[in-house]
């Protein structure tokens, strides 16, 4: 009852997560009234009577209710589960194409397996989108038997699949792969020169597993298709000037940490050391690149951190989940830039193919649905930029996790103390403790304080993520520590007492479950929830807590400092409410500077997408029909009959539709190029204050619509001459003597789309620097506790260093007073909202 009214009172306020579950819950009355007379069926009844139920316009409400109950069997028997009513509530809302919120634990796979066989049986395709090959092959296998008893066919990619594997598993009904996978898929299909090369199936319905993560943080990152040019090696005597340089007096560092500059010093410096050239002139531009590559990747690239080196190779950590990413690396120079620094060979270069952002590639399907256990939180975001509404589904038991206030503490060397102390006081009653760290750094860093504590842990990062579904598995069980890198779409349940329940967990129940121990606030709420969602699965105890510091990250980036009066206990623990708001002011200023981050990358991407559009239908209809052939024998009439005299009309329409294809393909990369350079030059020009009247979006738009114009008449014109003078013979046309040899290799990665960042971006960092003409000092706030022969308790070094720039910011106070009232504004309304 009380959930009926909480459900009607946020659709009264048309707030996320306002579907009425009421129609679906009446649904799961009915499908309980037929589960007697299916279990009397066979299994050969069963998969006879779901086959009867299929159609092509989906299933009505007494069929569906019919499938449910067959699927809820079919569950039953194949795996050992049940699909309680929470679960078959979530099923229907997925094939009412919602995003669905099921608190960890609570069965969002075999919810997702029973809507996509839905669709299947309605007639429709479905791709089950994951977060990585590990979930994706995992989820196929386990559901399969369901699948099988069902008479639905179900198939897995992966980044080791074939093209011949995944042309027919895209074949299949049901298809699990990584939204990432999908996506390069797309990529490839778009530049083949054969329809038969084609692998990916036309888009129909995507049923998006952790739809937070993907529809939202995977979103900021576009993924990309290169092809290979050369090999981008730095000098070394580059890389060895670069390490001399000093912080703050050769080179200095934006507020947000970016981007990094040479000083008028340090510009002196290096070149004197390259031998006295002119670095900015014209024909030094190349060697003043490597300068700027190599000092990025010195000072604002970290091991283990950003990228891990292994095998010899420089790979990449997905910050979101604290996983190697296998497909990407850094463009313009910077991938070589690491690796000179790191002395590892040198990896081949190229050029950009083709791109797409995750969310131009999901709203390319008809049909949208998902699943997580955060989504709530971006309810609003899922809605402006896919349509989508939230339902969230209550679980099957009360949730009776206590979640504890966070422990925020003055300095990074208090904070870690006191987490190793307090891990040490609960170890030593038995209780299973996960900790969820932010990057592979600092799992290491903790793991040997433990280490130096004598409590015995085991560790799941990047490093060693193989193992993470055995780690995983049993974090659950009593004296268990585990440490841990991002949660998120880790896919493993953590069950009291290990993976089957047989070691000790009525033990674990006693001692009051799983406690789950963040090392510092996430940039974004959800992933605090998400971590905190390990404990207390299906009404189990459990319990969270976060501690963290004024020095974190998340602090000194995205908070005001200035004007704070730390007043710290012995152990430099901080219980003021201004002090624990400070955290959370920083992480909704996070939440909302990256939703902007989001909706700048779409502003961007938007046009280009609508290019590309029109250069694909053109592409299309030279792959499949005559345009070449007609196009080319007009503009070369002679040349062409002549050819067709001499080797066949055949022939000739290949050679046509081949040397259009290459040059289509040529223009799109090269204007992709321009758009590269022209958006990067606008944020610069933006930066500099030359376009105090003009959005740079808008700017950016005119100019990419004029390069465009022009396009596809000269992709033709260029066709013409290559036609004219390429080298044709009975045996085809000569690709290398002619000029269109396609790459030699391709390769797909993905790229930080914004490396300068939004205008939200740059505000937010003159904001944390900024001082409020009224605010008081610091030494005017020292407690009187800590004053006299006290030693002065100052903020951590992280803030004092950011106090201390404020001087240098005072000349774009004027400048920057509109925009920051508007920032603070647009928080304090976002704080309202949640």
């Amino acid at each position: 009852m009380a959930l009926k009214i909480t459900s009607r009172f946020r659709r009264l306020l048309q707030r996320p997560g306002s579907i009425d579950l009421g129609p679906y819950e009446r649904m799961t009355a009915a499908i309980a009234e037929c589960e007697e007379s299916v279990e009397a069926l066979t299994d050969e009844e069963l998969t006879a009577a779901v086959d009867a139920l299929r159609t092509e316009g989906g299933l009505d409400e007494d069929a569906l209710i019919e499938f449910l109950a067959l699927a809820r069997e079919a569950a039953r028997r194949a795996i050992g589960e049940r699909a309680f009513d929470g679960q078959l509530v979530g099923a229907i809302a997925l094939l009412g194409g919602r995003v669905i919120e099921m608190a960890t634990g609570e069965g969002k796979t075999l919810a997702g397996a029973i809507a996509a066989a839905g669709y299947a049986i309605g007639g429709r395709r479905v791709q089950v989108m994951a977060v990585n090959d590990y979930l994706a092959h995992r989820d196929a296998e386990w559901m399969g038997p369901v699948y099988e008893l069902l008479g639905v066919s179900v198939s897995a990619v992966g980044q080791a699949s074939t093209p011949e594997e995944r042309r027919e598993a895209y074949q299949a009904e049901i298809c699990y792969a990584p939204v990432s996978e999908v996506g390069f898929d797309v990529l490839r299909d778009r530049l083949v020169a054969d329809p038969a090369e084609r692998v990916s199936a036309k888009p129909d319905v995507a049923l998006v597993d952790e739809a937070d993560s993907v529809l939202i943080d995977e979103a900021r990152v576009p993924l990309v298709l290169a092809g290979a040019s050369s090999s981008e090696e730095i000098d070394d005597d580059v890389v060895a000037m670069v390490r001399t340089l000093r912080a703050g007096v050769d080179y200095e560092i934006d507020g947000d940490g970016r981007t990094v500059a040479l000083t008028d010093k340090g510009t002196d410096v290096v070149e004197e050391h390259l031998g006295g050239i002119d670095l900015y002139d014209e024909e030094n531009l190349e060697r003043m690149t490597q300068v700027n590559v190599a000092l990025h990747a010195e000072v604002l690239l970290r091991r283990d951190v950003d990228y891990l080196v292994r095998d010899g190779k420089v790979h990449l950590v997905n910050t979101n989940r604290g996983r190697i990413a296998k497909l990407q690396r850094w463009p313009d120079g910077l991938q070589a830039a690491v690796e000179a620094k790191e002395a590892v060979p040198v990896s081949e270069s190229g050029e950009i193919l083709d791109s797409i952002t995750v969310q131009a590639l999901i709203t390319s399907y008809p049909t949208l649905c998902g699943m997580t256990g955060t989504a709530v939180v971006v309810g609003e975001q899922l809605e402006e930029f896919y349509g989508v509404e939230v339902a969230v589904v209550p679980p099957n038991k009360p949730n009776v996790r206590k979640d504890e206030q966070d422990r925020l503490y003055l300095s990074m060397k208090d904070k870690q103390t006191a987490l190793v102390n307090h891990v040490a006081e609960v170890h030593e009653t038995g209780r299973p403790i996960l900790i969820g760290t932010h990057s592979v750094e600092e799992s290491e860093q903790l793991s040997e304080l433990l280490e130096a504590a004598e409590i015995e842990h085991v560790v799941l990062n990047a490093k060693n993520d193989a193992e993470e579904a055995a780690i995983i598995a049993e974090a659950g069980v009593p004296e268990t520590v585990t440490v841990s890198t991002q949660m998120a779409g880790r896919g493993t349940d953590i069950r009291l007492g290990g993976r089957d329940g047989s070691h000790d967990k009525d033990r674990a129940i006693e001692l009051g479950g799983l406690y789950v121990i963040g090392t510092g606030r996430h940039p974004s709420s959800r992933l605090d929830d998400q971590l905190r969602g390990r404990a207390g699965r299906q009404g189990d105890p459990g319990g969270s807590v976060f501690f963290a510091s004024l020095a974190d990250e998340l602090v000194t980036r995205y908070s005001v400092t200035s004007g704070l009066r730390p007043s710290p206990d012995k152990e430099g623990r901080l219980t003021d409410r201004k002090a624990l708001g400070v955290v959370e002011h920083a992480q909704r200023v996070a939440d909302g500077a990256n939703h902007e981050l989001h909706r700048n990358t779409w502003s961007y991407h938007r046009l280009t997408g609508q290019q590309r559009a029109i250069v694909l239908e053109v592409r299309e209809k030279v792959l499949t029909e005559d345009l070449a052939q007609a196009e080319l024998a007009e503009r070369q009439k002679e040349r062409f009959d002549e050819l067709v005299e001499q080797y066949g009309e055949e022939v000739v329409a290949e050679a046509a539709r081949t040397i259009a294809l290459h040059h289509l393909d040529r223009r799109w990369t090269e204007h992709l190029a321009y758009l590269a350079d022209l958006r990067e030059g606008i944020h610069l020009r933006s930066l500099a204050g030359g376009m105090v009247h003009m959005k740079p979006i808008d700017e950016f738009n005119r100019s990419a619509i004029e390069s465009f114009d022009t396009l596809i008449a000269d992709a033709w014109n260029d066709a013409a001459k290559t036609f004219e003078t390429a080298e044709i013979t009975a045996d085809g046309l000569d690709l290398d003597a002619s000029g269109v040899a396609r790459p030699t290799a391709t390769w797909t990665y993905l790229v930080n789309d914004n490396p300068f960042g939004t205008e939200a971006d740059r505000i937010l960092g003159r904001l944390r620097n900024l001082i409020k003409p009224d605010a008081p000092a610091i030494e005017d706030t020292v407690p009187s506790e800590l004053d006299g022969e006290t030693e002065f308790v100052d903020l951590p070094p992280e803030l004092a260093e950011a106090d201390d720039d404020e001087d240098a910011d005072d000349s774009d106070d004027s400048d920057d007073a509109d925009d920051v009232d508007e920032v603070e504004a647009k928080d304090d309304e976002d704080g309202k909202k949640k």
